[in-house]
């Protein structure tokens, strides 16, 4: 999936929380930055302006690698190696190959993936996006609690208050969690198919498809201007649908979480997300590879042959690709796929490439093109 997106709700909370996909936080963003820049400003004892910068780089640090709901958390990560190995060995038995768990480990974890100016590259996103991105733009994401609340006041003015349903709390918990993953997966897959088909969105949105090799780091190769447009789609839609079950319910019932995150989402992320920035082929084919995006859909949304252009814009589901005709099956053979997109004269792996130059590019989009000569003198021009 585009789970670059996704790692951001380690990175930028409590603005957004993903995993809970309930109520976002921004004032509690802006004071958190505002502190740490204000306080190291202001306090002339230099030990405790490096103290408070340390805080909060282990707080970030372990929300995202140590918690179990953590976008690269250590459990994440090791179960989805299991997924790997296990799916390999299974793919290879028809062909009765022996397998030893080193081979599997160098394939894996191979030098030239691991090791590439790409991966490279993924890494510095990383290391800037998770410590560095809700403190300068947190700033920019409106809260989705605003929308619920803004949602079911629209709704109690225009038709009174709602009356409680009656409906038990654990199915009211039910119908919630259920309303919110599918909100977030239709505000996933709409935001990613504006930033594949509009061509100022796309200048950001490219720095994810730069990437050359896909690992489960290539998730935070994403642009900041990306990452904000992402986060307001996935608010304003989330915040309406839990602002319109929560007026239908007549209550505001519990989501069901573990960890903290909500369940269905949480169990998509120990299952398939990382795999799908990987070179593990596992597709899903027929019926339930029209409703769950497998990780082989995921890696021929980032094949540079132009038939797998603009498809497969799901996160967690394809069911909305299969809805709108942007799905593009897998087939169950591994499809030999190379990934990328044009540099346009930068160097997609620098600095400048990764986070400059989409300004640059984007900004050509902006200026006024000149009128296009109507279809007949188009026309003949061709034969002058």
């Amino acid at each position: 999936m585009r789970s670059g997106r996704l790692g951001f709700g380690d990175a930028i909370a409590p603005c957004t929380d993903l995993g809970r996909l309930s109520r976002f936080s921004l004032p509690s963003c802006i004071s958190g930055a505002a502190f740490i820049v204000g306080s190291t400003l202001m306090l002339q004892d230099a030990a405790t302006a490096i103290g408070i910068v340390a805080t909060l780089l282990w707080t970030l640090t372990h929300k995202v690698f140590l918690t179990a709901s953590g976008s690269l958390s250590i459990a994440k990560l090791f179960t989805t190696l299991v997924i790997a190995i296990v799916a390999i060995v299974w793919l290879r038995r028809p062909k009765r190959r022996s397998v030893r768990l080193l081979a599997l480990l160098k394939t894996i974890f191979a030098k030239r993936i691991v090791f590439s100016r790409s991966a490279y590259a993924d890494y510095g996103f990383a290391a800037f996006n998770i410590f560095m991105v809700g403190i300068l733009f947190g700033w920019a994401i409106i809260s989705n609690h605003y929308f619920s609340v803004w949602t079911s006041g629209v709704l109690t003015s225009c038709f009174g208050a709602a009356s409680p349903t009656g409906i038990p709390e654990f199915w009211g918990a039910v119908i919630i969690t259920v309303a919110l993953f599918i909100a977030f997966e239709f505000a996933y897959w709409f935001d990613h198919y504006i930033s594949h088909v509009v061509p100022f969105l796309w200048e950001f949105h490219k720095v994810h498809h730069q990437a050359e090799v896909l690992t489960p780091i290539t998730n935070f190769r994403v642009h900041p201007v990306d990452t904000i447009v992402f986060y307001n789609l996935i608010a304003l839609c989330t915040g309406l649908t839990h602002g319109l079950f929560t007026y239908v319910l007549g209550n505001e019932p519990p989501q069901l979480t573990v960890f903290d995150s909500n369940v269905i989402f949480l169990f998509f992320s120990y299952v398939l997300q990382h795999l799908h920035h990987s070179h593990v082929w596992i597709a899903f084919t027929g019926w339930f590879g029209r409703v769950i995006m497998s990780p082989a859909h995921h890696q021929i949304h980032h094949s540079t042959n132009p038939i797998h252009y603009d498809r497969n814009f799901g996160g967690n589901l394809a069911l909305f690709d299969w809805l709108f005709g942007t799905l593009h099956m897998p087939a169950k053979e591994n499809e030999q796929l190379t990934f990328g997109a044009d540099p346009d004269g930068f160097d997609p792996h620098s600095i400048t490439g990764g986070l400059i130059a989409p300004f640059v590019r984007a900004a050509g989009h902006l200026k006024p093109r000149a009128a296009q000569p109507t279809t007949a003198l188009a026309a003949g021009s061709k034969h002058a």
